[in-house]
């Protein structure tokens, strides 16, 4: 679960984020939804095609992050907001904990008829591989060995699969 202070601190960073205009309330533009959607389509496809294929660890773990990326700003558009292009990781993760996190609880409560607290456990989850993704993909390159790289491309990959599933049922 994610934990209060980290809650609060989301908090407190979309707050200043909204004063500073690093993200925006937004119309629905089609094009812009559909690029993310796309880029996001894309990027997980190729993530899968470099994995099986086993032509570079590295660029899985970088695609399958920037896949989950695509798809959760996707989702944020929808529901009004647009991240700017300044500090835009940092600025997606907080908006997913402020914004996201319990719209996924009620999600996972209507589709899959779990109880609220595992829902929430599941939400936070999905919230912390996102993080946990965005982190790898900047310390990645320092791995020593191929089967360490190889282990760590298939769950970057099975995190965006499954972050993937869930965000695209949101949006419908």
């Amino acid at each position: 679960m994610l934990s209060n202070e980290k809650l609060k601190e989301a908090e407190r960073n979309i707050r200043q984020y909204l004063s500073e205009g690093l993200i925006k309330k937004e119309q629905l533009r089609k094009i812009v939804f559909e690029t993310y959607l796309r880029n996001h389509r894309e990027s997980l496809l190729v993530a899968r095609k470099l994995f099986n294929e086993q032509i570079s660890p590295l660029w899985v773990v970088v695609i399958s992050y920037y896949s989950m990326f695509y798809i959760a700003n996707a989702l944020l558009y929808k529901i009004g907001y647009k991240i700017g292009p300044k500090v835009a990781h940092k600025v997606t993760s907080d908006a997913l904990i402020v914004f996201v996190r319990n719209k996924l609880k009620d999600h996972l409560i209507e589709n899959y008829e779990i109880a609220s607290t595992e829902a929430l456990i599941i939400s936070d989850n999905l919230l912390q591989n996102y993080n946990f993704e965005k982190e790898k993909r900047s310390v990645f390159q320092y791995e020593s060995t191929e089967e360490i790289k190889m282990a760590k491309a298939k769950t970057s990959l099975e995190r965006a699969e499954e972050f993937s599933k869930e965000i695209e049922q949101m949006i419908g």
